[in-house]
């Protein structure tokens, strides 16, 4: 059974920033209820305080409704909740009224009339932050606040206010809503940063690929290209040499078989430069790159001085298993160390933030580096080995290793 804590252990850096925002503005529905309704059912007695009550925990759902669509909107899940938003802004300013209106003459003394005014600053200030939440220009921003506090302004001098205390009003809700709006708006902004970090995160690994499978191509391209262009220059020549009845033409025959092997040499290269890595220098640029990435990575043990076959096998279980922790999971530390125990080459990798990882028997890529750690006599153990921590294990035998060589 899954507790709280592996639930959120299980969420990417993205999805906990997203479920803190939704939490934390949902909480303010909740602070509404206990700030302004319940001193209102405390103090104001009867039917009015039942109705205002009722209407701030009305308002207090509509908030709830519109920080949901908003954040949703804001991951890129719907439309902007425009209507959401509009009666939002309307029930704000009914309930404000009719707070107000029970302040002047609803039954009760200066308690009473002191509950029903912070009811209408709670609902205001929570009101116009939650709006915010769903406002996609600063301009939108702005003409909110200016609405609200000028609007409150107002409605304080139509009630008889001097204009002195009506603009205290006016900058008392301009600086209060000010606040929570500049909360709303930052919070907006950093969940937008994240996601959009995790995106480049994601993409800046496809690149590595992809800059890899194009450095594969054009050295085999290279290298084949002038090569098959000749054997089909040739092979056309010994055709019609053949059909002449000339000998000339078995010549032409001989030459492109020389050419063919030649190619087959040349691509057997290619494909065992492509294959053989350094371990050091691959152990070097992972820890570059989950660095960059923001993931404290800590290398331990000396690769030089290992045999070339041993480099290559680990360097390319370096190479996965920084894939792996960039592109699942949710690392915040990896430590990769290499040493050599009883005749053996050992390399862990081991990360943290696996929550939802699996356990390493699938997948082409571990599957991959199985059949190249079999070609030195090597090993590969991968999986979770305590909450959240994913260990992946490879071993190469000192004496004896060698790679086979493919047949191309």
């Amino acid at each position: 059974m899954r507790g709280p804590g592996t639930w959120w252990r299980g969420k990417s850096t993205p999805a906990k920033v997203e479920a803190y925002t939704r939490g934390s503005f949902h909480f303010f529905a909740v602070m509404e209820v206990l700030a302004a309704g319940v001193p209102v059912v405390r103090e104001i007695e009867g039917g009015p305080g039942a109705v205002l009550l009722l209407l701030v925990c009305v308002h207090a759902a509509i908030s709830a409704l519109t920080v949901s669509q908003a954040v949703d909107w804001v991951c890129g899940r719907r439309e902007q909740p425009v209507r959401t938003l509009w009666t939002l802004g309307a029930a704000t300013a009914l309930i404000s009224v009719v707070a107000l209106a029970l302040a002047l003459h609803g039954p009760g003394g200066e308690e009473a009339r002191s509950a029903a005014g912070s009811a209408i600053g709670v609902v205001i200030v929570f009101g116009v932050g939650i709006i915010a939440l769903g406002l996609d220009s600063r301009r939108h921003v702005y003409t909110l606040l200016a609405g609200f506090a000028g609007g409150a302004g107002a409605v304080a001098v139509l009630t008889g206010m001097p204009v002195l205390g009506a603009l205290i009003i006016a900058l008392l809700v301009l600086a209060c809503c000010g606040f929570i709006t500049f909360t709303a708006v930052f919070s907006v902004w950093l969940l937008k940063a994240v996601y959009e970090l995790d995106e480049a995160r994601e993409t800046r690994a496809r690149l590595a690929v992809a800059e890899e499978r194009l450095r594969f191509g054009r050295d085999l391209h290279d290298v084949m290209g002038r090569n098959l262009a000749v054997i089909a220059l040739k092979s056309e020549l010994a055709v019609q040499l053949a059909r002449r009845g000339r000998p000339e033409a078995v010549e032409q025959m001989i030459e492109v078989q020389r050419i063919a092997q030649e190619s087959q040499r040349e691509v057997r290269d290619v494909v065992r430069g492509y294959r053989e890595a350094d371990l050091e220098v691959e152990i070097t640029g992972a820890q570059g790159v989950l660095t960059a990435a923001g993931i404290a990575c800590e290398v331990t043990g000396e690769a030089a001085g290992l045999p070339v076959d041993v480099q290559s096998a680990l360097a390319w279980v370096v190479r996965e298993a920084t894939t792996n922790v960039l592109r699942h999971g949710n690392a915040e530390r990896c430590t990769v160390d290499v040493g050599v125990a009883e005749g053996r080459v050992v390399l862990r990798v081991e990360n943290d933030g696996a929550a939802g990882a699996s356990d390493g028997g699938g997948g082409s890529g571990l599957a991959g580096l199985r059949e190249r750690l079999a070609a030195v006599d090597g090993t590969l153990e991968a999986g979770r080995v305590e909450e959240g921590v994913f260990r992946l294990v490879a071993q190469v035998p000192l004496a004896g290793a060698g790679v086979r060589e493919a047949v191309v």
